[in-house]
């Protein structure tokens, strides 16, 4: 494990550039949300491939998963997936068509209400996604492990936590 950050990185020299050309300027909060943003999209990348051998990307996943988290019967409609994973109604209808026809979830009437729908997982559905979910979280741990002593991720954890808790 390598636990010293490199002595320069791109974030770096984008903050140097603007140290140039604009010496007023602090560029900390550009150095911690900069890296925080290339972090998010290379993860983003690095469990999208753990996951593409059960046959979903991120979006799926994120759907199968809030079914799975919800609990038995894990059944949920489509505006409380929708509300869940922050996308837009044609997004969320996209992706349960293709996991649907997948046999991954159903869609049915719900009964207290004529208008709506109720989605629910299948057992192949749970099946796979908590196959899939064991896959990303290898990533997700390999990537920790390679740079951050459990103490170091557990800190940083609690601040990103703190930080998350002042801007949401």
């Amino acid at each position: 494990m390598n636990t010293q950050p490199p002595p320069h990185d791109p974030v770096d020299a984008i903050a140097a550039q603007w140290a140039v050309v604009r010496p007023d300027l602090d560029t900390l909060p550009m150095a911690v949300f900069g890296r925080i943003y290339r972090l998010s999209a290379a993860m983003r990348a690095q469990v999208d491939k753990a996951y593409a051998p059960y046959g979903m990307a991120l979006g799926e996943f994120d759907v199968l998963a809030t079914l799975r988290r919800s609990g038995a019967p894990y059944t949920l409609s489509p505006r409380e997936l929708t509300a869940t994973l922050m996308i837009t109604t044609g997004g969320m209808t996209g992706r349960l068509d293709k996991l649907e026809k997948a046999g991954l979830l159903t869609r049915s009437p719900d009964p207290n209400d004529r208008r709506g729908l109720r989605v629910t997982l299948t057992e192949r559905g749970r099946e796979l996604v908590d196959q899939a979910v064991g896959a990303g979280l290898e990533r997700q741990r390999e990537a920790l492990e390679a740079a951050l002593t459990p103490e170091e991720a557990r800190q940083l954890t609690g601040l990103l936590r703190k930080l998350l808790a002042t801007t949401a």
